[in-house]
Formats: structure tokens, C-alpha cells, sequence
């Protein structure tokens, strides 16, 4: 009979693991498997591999355990002052948790539960994020008794998906997102919506060549003064829809970087922007772009434009795309650029 390919496969990988791991101290083992490998592939192969388990000598029973002491992920959260509510979201369909939770950074004791109480006099919440999570999608949505967010630690690549991470956290006043990983990040739409005390989110590392939808992805931060997305990648972009729409204190955006071949929607995209003095959109490509409506809508301090790249086709949609400009830069594009329709100075 013969060997299934994949088993001997497998066992060549298995062997070549154990032979890496031989002359080194047990608890270096641990912070290997769990900060770097962090596949439940190897995680698995040394929970069943007895010899493994007797030469490193820890037996693997409970990966929780683990998971929780060697956690790769860690944030600290500052609750707000006389706020109650939930204070994170991170639960599975069976309502299991995969995290673990320390109030007051006491290591001694595990919080199960999720919510701040009335009367709880909590200064700092430690929150280790296991392995098995790929997904931060709602993670702290409308969590709204939180004031500081930290990413203290943040070793894994495999978090896909960051929709409505922050969605109205409305008592949130600082981020701290310089550990942050978004490698493998495919959807950050509506990731910081409604943060309306947040007056800088510095997004200067985040990695967003894979990210497919950024609709609303800061719409709504009215009190945010500084943006810094001169690293971002939008080559895989298709929704840009409410971008920074409500970004009212923003007075200077710099997207020169931004490729928008594959966009297709652009409606209200710098809405209400009413502070916004000088964007450099010279750059974009709206070959693909079908939707504009409302797009500088509100734009009140913007003093010019530079259109020359739009392509806008006759089945776009831009109903009020100039709505509530500068009445001088209004002139000046109806003057210089014929391509737009009259629906869109409404």
C-alpha cells in the first residue's frame, strides 16, 4: 500500500520542528510557538507529540493556558470616568470567550466578564487576545465606557479583518496604534466611525496593500485634527464612500499617494469636510468610479480644486458634488471644466 504524500510530508515538517527545539530552554519553546509560529498546525503537533512533550518537558493539555500567558496580542483599555457598558466584544457563536481579561493588570485573577458595573472603581483593563482569533470586526463597537485604547503588543499577521473596530466609541480620547499589525487586513470599512473625541489617530505604519473597502473609515471624527496616511496602499481599494466625511476640524488631507484605479465609489467622500483647505487629488484615477454624489459636499474653505484626471462618464452619478463649495471655486469649475453635469453643482 502506498503512503499518503501528505502524512509523510507532515512528518518530515514534525521532525524538522522537533530537531529546532532541542537544545533550547522550555520556556524560550513557549514564546516560539506562541509569538512567532502561531499556527495551530504546530501548536496541534506538539500537543499530540509525546516525545516532544517529554523533551521540553510541559505537557500542552489546555492551550488556553498557554495562549494566556503567552498571549501575542495585548491591550491595555482606561475606562472612562462614571461610564458603565461592555468593554469589548470578543466572543465566538457559543458565546465562549477568547480572551483573557485582568482588571487592575492583577495577574492573579482572571475577569470573565466583558461589561464595567456602576460602581466598579477600575483604573487600567489588561486584555490578551488567543490565538484562534483572525477576525477584530466589532471588536470594541460602541464600546462607550472606554477613554484610552493601547496596543501594547502585537506579534501576530493573521488578524483579515478590522470592520467597525472602533465604530462609535464615543468617550475615546487616545489610540495608540504603534505596535499594530494590518498585514493581512482586508476590510477596514467604518474602522474608526464616529470617534468624535479623537483628535489624532496616527495610522503612519499601518500596512493596507491588501484592504479592499474603506467606506466611512473615519466619517464622523469631528474633533480629528491630524491624519497621516502618506504610507497608505490603496491599490486594492474598490469603496472610498464617506472616507472622511464629517472630518469638520480637518483643515489639510495629503493623498497625493492614493491610487484609485479600482475604486467605484466616491459619494460623499470629503462630506462636511467644512475646515478643509488644500487636498492634492491631481493624482486620482475614476476610470471606475460610477458614484461621486455629495462628494466635496460642505467643503466651505476649499479655494481650488484641480480636476484635470476625473473621468467622469455619462452614467456616473454626481448629484451634488459641488453642493455648498466656495461660490468663486463653484464658478471656476463650471467655467474650466466642461465634463460635469449641472446635477452636480445642485
Amino acid at each position: 500500500m502506498n503512503e499518503n504524500p501528505n502524512i509523510k510530508k507532515e512528518e518530515i515538517i514534525q521532525q524538522k520542528f522537533i530537531n529546532q527545539l532541542k537544545n533550547i530552554k522550555n520556556e524560550f519553546i513557549l514564546k516560539k510557538i506562541f509569538f512567532n509560529l502561531h499556527q495551530k498546525r504546530l501548536l496541534n503537533m506538539v500537543k499530540i507529540n509525546k516525545k516532544l512533550q517529554n523533551r521540553i518537558n510541559i505537557k500542552i493539555i489546555d492551550y488556553k493556558e498557554y495562549s494566556e500567558k503567552y498571549s501575542s496580542i495585548e491591550i491595555e483599555l482606561i475606562p472612562a470616568n462614571n461610564k458603565k457598558g461592555k468593554f469589548i466584544n470578543l466572543v465566538n457563536k457559543d458565546n465562549e470567550k477568547y480572551c483573557h481579561i485582568y482588571f487592575d493588570n492583577n495577574n492573579q485573577e482572571k475577569i470573565k466578564r466583558t461589561f464595567l458595573n456602576e460602581d466598579d472603581q477600575i483604573k487600567t483593563i489588561k486584555v490578551l487576545i488567543d490565538h484562534q482569533v483572525t477576525s477584530f470586526c466589532e471588536l470594541f463597537s460602541r464600546c462607550k465606557c472606554i477613554e484610552s485604547i493601547n496596543f501594547k503588543k502585537f506579534c501576530r499577521n493573521n488578524i483579515n479583518n478590522m470592520s467597525h473596530m472602533f465604530y462609535e466609541c464615543t468617550s475615546l480620547k487616545e489610540i495608540i496604534l504603534k505596535n499594530f499589525n494590518t498585514e493581512k487586513v482586508k476590510y477596514m470599512d467604518c474602522m474608526f466611525y464616529n470617534c468624535p473625541l479623537l483628535k489624532e489617530i496616527n495610522v503612519s505604519n499601518f500596512n493596507t496593500s491588501n484592504v479592499k473597502t474603506m467606506e466611512h473609515m473615519f466619517s464622523e471624527c469631528s474633533s480629528l485634527e491630524k491624519l497621516n496616511l502618506n504610507n497608505f496602499n490603496t491599490n486594492n481599494v474598490l469603496d472610498m464612500e464617506c472616507m472622511f466625511s464629517g472630518c469638520s476640524l480637518l483643515n489639510e488631507l495629503n493623498i497625493i499617494n492614493f491610487n484609485t484605479c479600482n475604486v467605484v465609489n466616491m459619494n460623499s467622500m470629503f462630506y462636511r469636510c467644512s475646515s478643509l483647505k488644500h487636498i492634492d487629488i491631481s493624482n486620482f484615477n475614476t476610470n471606475n468610479v460610477n458614484e461621486m454624489s455629495f462628494m466635496f459636499d460642505g467643503c466651505s474653505s476649499l479655494k481650488e480644486l484641480n480636476l484635470n484626471n476625473f473621468n467622469t462618464k455619462k452614467e456616473t452619478h454626481m448629484y451634488g458634488m459641488f453642493s455648498k463649495i466656495d461660490n468663486e471655486l463653484k464658478m471656476k469649475i463650471q467655467t474650466q471644466y466642461k465634463n460635469f453635469n449641472k446635477d452636480a453643482f445642485k
